[in-house]
């Protein structure tokens, strides 16, 4: 089992959640966060003053899938997250040691 981590521009959410629904992920968990990698920001411009904004705002996309569906899952956060500017995201995947469904006790690949 891997989990799938996925920071992406918060307009991309629903056509990243339909795409990862046309594939057969049931469940992912959404988070808004604030962050920022090579773009470091940017600044505004409020009453007269310019401001930096160093954080900008994200959202993360976590989906925990199975190994033969890790590939697929990639590829539609991949297509559907991208719009060739810079500050499209990233995708980090980790090994998922255990998954426990809580409701019945259900373990492994069957928890998801």
């Amino acid at each position: 089992m891997k989990m799938v981590t996925a920071v992406i521009k918060p307009f991309k959410l629903d056509d990243v959640r339909e795409a990862l629904s046309t594939i057969g992920v049931q469940g992912i968990t959404v988070s808004e966060v604030k962050g920022f990698g090579r773009q470091k920001g940017h600044t505004e411009l409020y009453r007269g003053a310019e401001y930096v904004v160093d954080f900008l705002p994200k959202t993360k996309v976590e989906v925990a899938v199975s190994d033969e569906m890790l590939d697929q899952t990639i590829e539609a956060i991949s297509s559907a997250a991208q719009t060739g500017n810079i500050g499209d995201g990233k995708i980090f995947v980790t090994s998922l040691e255990q998954s426990i469904r809580i409701r019945t006790g259900e373990t492994g690949v069957d928890a998801l």
